[in-house]
């Protein structure tokens, strides 16, 4: 999942030659997911139609103040779509635009919106090569920077006077790359690499009949969106579930048994920082497996004899290296507190999570979960929620250990 998904992003477009690059900033923005107002000049419908903006964003363009409609005007109210917004992006900024900026001149929507704007700013100016090397426009850019808007510095190359050097627009491949990094840098779990687990295991007994338990996934699938969505890699193991996931910052693996989901974290683990194993992992399978189905052959089936699993968290834990953190599940139906405690330190984890199929709401299969989160000094219960806030739970209170 990207992290402009879902964002609400003003783009300002004002008059120059530069315009047509934002057509395809805009097309990045929304494939990335994010809902997108456009903005232009008066200008800019010099260079570009608005037409192939609004059908891009899914939104009418904005110029006017006003917008008239079956003999009545409608306000496009430049505080509303400010308050809106998460970031205002101006691509091109002329050299009419930056000053207008600085010097408070609201005489078009885009700078009035820009004015009353307490979202981040970027802005990426776009004009001939004496122009951006002006003293005014230097001026201009430093107080822009100083007030704390965020400079895309342009490119150098050929521009539309027939001269080549400084002032041509940014790419607009480096433009989201440069929005993409700024919100990062500000998400809790930038550059942290997760080991998420996930689901039940099944541990067959011949072709067509298994061992198992009705976990669906969704608590550890949740996790991992949540995790990606506060900027971290994630690594998702997950035995078999109906749930789906397509996030570039998941890389999704699907195993069947106990043994294979073992392999599997055993192989991840080093290069993690996070281990949150919230799968329900089998703690027996059967001595053998049949290769062909059982028949019901008679009315009694004497008896499948079964063995351990291995301990994956335990044995994650035995390498667990200073800087790595292991947080454990805890599903029980019986002295639930005591028993978590006890795997806590049994299995040398950094916290655990309890649920009981004794609260309703929590468990197997349910959207919602209510929990507790438990280390070797506290205990933090939470009340019945989605698991979607049971996820960001979670991982706050990982990200305060």
């Amino acid at each position: 999942m990207s992290v402009l998904k879902d964002k609400n992003i003003l783009l300002g477009v004002s008059g120059g030659i530069a315009a047509y690059k934002s057509i395809t900033l805009l097309r990045l923005l929304k494939k990335s997911g994010a809902n997108v107002q456009v903005i232009f000049t008066k200008s800019a419908h010099d260079f570009v139609t608005s037409l192939t903006f609004s059908t891009l964003s899914e939104r009418p363009v904005l110029t006017n103040f006003f917008e008239e409609e079956d003999d009545s005007k409608i306000w496009n109210n430049h505080v509303d779509l400010a308050d809106w917004s998460d970031y205002y992006l101006i691509v091109p900024a002329t050299s009419s635009t930056l000053s207008k900026m600085v010097s408070g001149n609201a005489d078009n929507l885009l700078v009035a919106t820009y004015l009353s704007c307490k979202s981040q700013v970027f802005f990426a100016p776009a004009m001939d090569l004496e122009m951006y090397k002006s003293i005014s426009t230097k001026s201009n850019l430093e107080a822009l920077e100083k007030k704390g808007d965020l400079l895309i510095k342009p490119g150098k190359g050929p521009l539309a006077s027939g001269l080549s050097g400084e002032g041509r627009v940014e790419e607009p491949e480096k433009i989201l790359e440069i929005l993409t990094n700024h919100i990062k840098k500000k998400l809790i779990f930038c550059d942290k690499s997760f080991l998420v687990t996930a689901g039940p295991t099944y541990e067959m007994i011949d072709p067509v009949r298994f061992i198992g338990n009705f976990s669906s996934g969704k608590m550890g699938f949740e996790i991992a969106k949540q995790a990606s969505s506060l900027g971290a890699k994630v690594h998702l193991i997950s035995g078999p579930s109906n749930e789906i996931i397509d996030d570039e910052n998941i890389s999704l693996e699907r195993i069947v048994s106990a043994d294979e989901m073992y392999k599997a974290c055993m192989k991840i683990f080093p290069s993690t920082d996070i281990c949150i194993m919230t799968a329900a992992v089998s703690d027996f399978k059967p001595v053998k497996s049949f290769n062909n189905k059982i028949k019901k052959s008679s009315s009694k089936f004497n008896k499948i004899d079964l063995v351990k699993n291995k301990d994956i968290l335990k044995d994650l834990s035995s390498i667990k290296k200073e800087n790595q953190k292991i947080i454990g599940f805890a599903l029980e139906t019986k002295n639930e507190l005591d028993n978590a405690k006890n795997k806590l330190k049994n299995k040398n984890l950094d916290a655990i999570v309890l649920n009981s199929l004794n609260d309703f709401g929590a468990g197997f299969n349910d959207n919602t979960n209510k929990i507790s989160f438990i280390t070797s000094n506290s205990i933090k219960d939470f009340d019945l929620k989605n698991k979607i806030y049971v996820a960001k739970d979670i991982l706050l209170e990982i990200f305060n250990l």
